[in-house]
């Protein structure tokens, strides 16, 4: 890498979920730096083959596709050794023995303020220091310890929910004890056990999992809400209609599987909450197939911003307004249009809100490509993405 070329410093978030790559990219401009997207390691490696000026790599450790961001991170590290390393996961923490050397690991939800600082820090810097664990160094600086081995710092509040965590955890324990004496007086072999034990772990595995990259979600989300929202009563119905859409994606996967949906039923549990019932503004015309998990949250998110574009300065802003949503399958591509007619005249918007982001951002999550077309005559979306990105696993 030329000195002229380090001196842009450029940083390389790869990240496969829309919303949390979106608060990465805000994370890396507030620190003062520019952002360049990849929605998994193939691309990636693409881009930094492609160009010489990318200062540091920001990467989620599981990804879809040929490597995960722990092997994308290595190959970086070996090929490009002058690029500095951040590595990002809401379930595995890697040992600093799997880590490249002089990389850094960060839990999620991420703390804003501390990764601006972390970045500053490592794009700032020639040299790195190893830090191999980010969470000691937090809590060292809410507990602080006399040489006597007093506690100063913790707040009654603190105490409280410590002492509430310890009872939770007997309760857990009492609860454990209970379920195997259950088991035993059921007569249960202990094969079958083993199997059951096993089974549970790797549900409670599955629903931590769950509930980390949900909540970073939900916190990226409020970010984003507030971050562009003209007032506060504004950026929080944004932030109320967002959530709304994230908790009827979940009620769908719940009905159906927690890992694919009805693709039908997707788009019109994300619309119906702005359709008239007596009018049917939305008209759907498309086969029917199973989508991924990932694919239900990306649309549901996606058809909300549209909704409530729409209801706002679209065709549902008159009662004249109608919504077509069509889509087309083959072998290989889904092609999906949402075409608006009969609202007032269409003017393109004056600023890059988190809603127009997201809208054009579907495209990139799922490997596709997205076309927006503020006609006079009504505003048009269309979507062309792999089927292979949405379709759920057979």
């Amino acid at each position: 890498m030329s000195a002229d070329s380090a001196k842009i410093l450029n940083v390389l978030i790869v990240e496969d979920e829309m919303i949390l790559r979106m608060r990465a990219v805000d994370i890396v401009e507030d620190a003062g730096f520019q952002p360049v997207e990849a929605v998994n390691a193939d691309e990636a490696i693409s881009i930094l083959e492609s160009r010489s000026d990318i200062s540091l790599l920001f990467t989620d450790i599981q990804m879809p596709g040929t490597m995960d961001g722990l092997k994308l991170a290595h190959i970086v590290h070996a090929r490009w050794p002058e690029i500095k390393i951040i590595l990002v996961s809401g379930r595995i923490k890697p040992s600093d023995a799997e880590k490249p050397v002089d990389s850094l690991f960060f839990a999620k939800p991420l703390s804003v303020e501390q990764m601006i600082n972390e970045l500053k820090t490592m794009v700032g810097s020639d040299a790195l220091a190893a830090i191999p664990n980010a969470a000691l160094l937090l809590a060292d600086k809410i507990i602080q310890r006399s040489p006597r081995g007093e506690t100063f710092g913790r707040s009654g509040q603190e105490d409280d929910l410590s002492a509430e965590n310890h009872n939770l955890r007997l309760l857990l324990e009492q609860a454990s004890l209970d379920a195997q004496m259950l088991l035993t007086q059921a007569g249960i072999e202990a094969e079958e056990r083993n199997a059951a034990n096993k089974l549970q772990q790797l549900i409670m595995g599955e629903l931590h999992h769950r509930i980390k990259n949900t909540l970073a979600t939900v916190s990226a989300i409020a970010s984003q809400s507030f971050r562009t929202a003209i007032s506060m009563e504004h950026g929080q119905k944004a932030m109320e209609g967002r959530m709304l859409a994230l908790g009827r994606a979940h009620d769908l996967l719940m009905q159906f599987s927690l890992s694919n949906a009805s693709l039908t039923q997707t788009l019109i549990g994300a619309t119906d909450p702005f359709n008239s019932q007596e009018s049917g503004r939305f008209h759907f015309d498309g086969k029917d197939i199973r989508i991924a998990s990932n694919a239900v949250i990306a649309f549901a998110m996606t058809f909300n911003e549209l909704c409530t574009n729409t209801t706002k300065f679209g065709a549902l802003s008159v009662p004249t307004g109608r919504v077509n949503v069509a889509w087309t399958t083959d072998e290989t591509r889904v092609r999906l249009t949402w075409t608006e007619k009969g609202g007032p005249p269409v003017q393109p918007p004056t600023r890059r809100s988190f809603g127009t982001r997201m809208i054009e951002s579907l495209g990139q999550q799922l490997n596709g490509r997205v076309h927006v077309a503020y006609d006079p005559t009504g505003f048009s979306y269309i979507l062309d993405v792999p089927l292979s990105a949405i379709a759920a696993a057979e």
